[in-house]
């Protein structure tokens, strides 16, 4: 067996970042940006009001009260076209362009205005309230930075800097396929002994969280002839799993099936609970992971090494998935070889630190246990037993969309 870090690594090493493509900006939330974006325009464009008030000159305003004549009305939009004297003023509005001659601004609840004369109540400084031209971005420098998902607040940006299309890395495309005579999909009818599907599914709106299509193959038969069946399909994509046969009984048959038909194993076996049964490799040059059929280990694997994989392809940091400092809630016993992955809850702790607490069973075919669970707590192999208390790291699901 190897760490689960070897494995990542080995998964990694000759995965390509995808092509891009262009989508627009309404589309583009979510995607990865695959080249910086530079704004078109300078914002803003010109020194603007930053409040509904007057435009005037500062030492006119020195001494208050003071009256002034008003000798214009500019709307946001509707530049003045003259200039402001001494004595003068001109009414503005938020986001109003600064009239020639103006160097601040006095807020409308500081003024008092009858006919075309204000009276200024409160002194105002020279470029009070005013925005200076490019005080948000200028125009060339570099408004989004790749590779990066796009936020809607990177949405908001792209649009100020004037850009209706941006380019994004083409979405990995994840053919996903379940094995076993036992399984059926959601809703057709059970026979005896058998059990709902629920790998695939879970697997696709992890690969959708990570930014990836997921193309879900269905369910193969524990026959040779059944999984030969799919193989054609499976090369229609930038990275295959499997779920289910990884393992060693008779009816796995991942390996001996798909070996003769261009399966290339690079390892078999990872030192960690859940998913130990993991086959990684690929399969006619199309990157291959074999997960093992437990939902659990399924899902666990694909925080571990799907998540990091999609990075990878997309042009992200690919590195291992972010943990959080956590303090016990109960006590562990010493682990063995495998590095474990505890499902557990959290609750706010008194001092900031959150409180994981491990689910007291750990069988890696309860779903519901993962479903209730917010984060992993990482055991090292041969970590020595822990009491309640002690700090651990965490990987916080939430945090990963998933």
């Amino acid at each position: 067996m190897i760490s689960v870090e070897e494995a990542r690594a080995r998964i990694l090493k000759d995965l390509a970042t995808l092509p891009d493509e262009w989508v627009s900006l309404s589309d583009a939330a979510g995607r990865v940006l695959a080249a910086d974006v530079r704004a078109r325009l300078t914002q803003p464009p010109a020194d603007v009001s930053a409040m509904d008030g007057y435009g005037v000159r500062a030492a006119d305003c020195a001494t208050v009260p003071a009256s002034l004549r008003v000798v214009g009305n500019a709307p946001a939009g509707h530049p003045f076209a003259g200039r402001v004297g001494p004595g003068e003023a001109v009414r503005l509005f938020t986001g109003s362009v600064i009239p020639d001659g103006a160097d601040a601004v006095v807020i409308q609840e500081d003024t008092e205005r009858v006919g075309d004369r204000v009276t200024i109540r409160e002194a105002s400084a020279v470029g009070r309230h005013i925005r200076k031209r490019g005080l948000d971005f200028a125009e060339g420098e570099v408004a989004l930075a790749a590779p990066r998902r796009l936020s809607a607040r990177d949405i908001g940006f792209a649009a100020a800097a004037n850009h209706p299309w941006l380019p994004v890395r083409r979405r990995p495309r994840v053919a996903l396929l379940a094995t076993g005579d036992e399984i059926v999909m959601p809703g057709e009818p059970l026979a005896p002994g058998g059990i709902v599907s629920s790998n695939t599914h879970a697997l696709a709106a992890l690969v959708r969280a990570a930014g990836g299509e997921a193309v879900n193959l269905g369910i193969a038969a524990d026959t040779p002839e059944a999984l030969a069946g799919f193989a054609a399909g499976l090369q229609q994509a930038d990275l295959i799993v499997t779920t289910g046969g990884a393992s060693v009984g008779e009816h796995d048959l991942i390996q001996q099936v798909l070996e003769p038909l261009g399966l290339a194993v690079d390892f078999w076996k990872v030192a960690m609970r859940p998913g130990k049964p993991l086959i990684a490799g690929s399969f006619r040059g199309t990157p291959m992971l074999g997960l093992p059929g437990n939902p659990v280990s399924a899902m666990v694997c694909g925080v571990l090494f799907i998540m990091p994989a999609l990075a990878r392809l997309l042009g992200l940091a690919d590195t291992a998935p972010p943990t959080i400092r956590v303090r016990l809630g109960v006590p562990l016993k010493a682990n063995d070889v495998r590095a474990d992955h505890l499902r557990a809850t959290l609750a706010p702790g008194p001092d900031g630190v959150p409180e994981a607490t491990p689910f007291p069973v750990q069988d890696s075919s309860m779903m519901s246990r993962l479903a209730r669970a917010d984060c992993l707590v990482l055991r090292a192999p041969h970590a020595p037993p822990a009491a309640a208390g002690e700090m651990a790291e965490a990987v916080p699901l939430a945090a990963l969309g998933i």
